[in-house]
């Protein structure tokens, strides 16, 4: 029987583990409660929430800050002082299809979900969600 805890991205229904600011992400959960639990990283009311902001925020990394490829997102995403970046660079990369410093347009659906699926994995050590809740989140955020 396996008893390994589910993993904090789970728990808080925030795939991508996003640090909480004073920024308040549609469908986050700042209730008293769960600020007591969760210290640092926000959390969502549901999964697919959780993919918005998720997703949201990559959109602002390419259009705000102009980060076209995965080593370029992903270093700013997972910073080498607390990550092997290098690691979750290769992996996602292997993921979304691409090459680690091909550019990417994360205004299409398909790469969008793809880079999501693949950071929300690395973030958790696996996938938890349905594909139908990914697709729905992002499918939100380019919106």
């Amino acid at each position: 029987m396996d008893n390994k805890p589910t993993p904090r991205g789970v728990r808080n229904n925030n795939p991508g583990n996003i640090d909480r600011t004073a920024v308040v992400w549609q469908g986050e959960d700042r209730s008293p409660e769960a600020l007591k639990w969760e210290h640092r990283f926000c959390v969502f009311l549901t999964p697919q929430a959780g993919f918005r902001a998720l997703a949201k925020t990559l959109l602002t990394y390419q259009v705000k800050h102009g980060l076209r490829t995965v080593k370029e997102i992903i270093n700013r995403w997972a910073p080498p002082v607390e990550n092997n970046t290098s690691a979750y660079v290769a992996q996602v990369a292997r993921e979304v299809g691409v090459g680690t410093a091909e550019i990417i347009r994360l205004d299409r659906q398909v790469t969008l979900q793809r880079l999501v699926t693949a950071i929300a994995r690395h973030e958790n050590g696996g996938l938890f969600w349905p594909g139908a809740v990914i697709e729905a989140g992002v499918r939100e955020a380019l919106s």
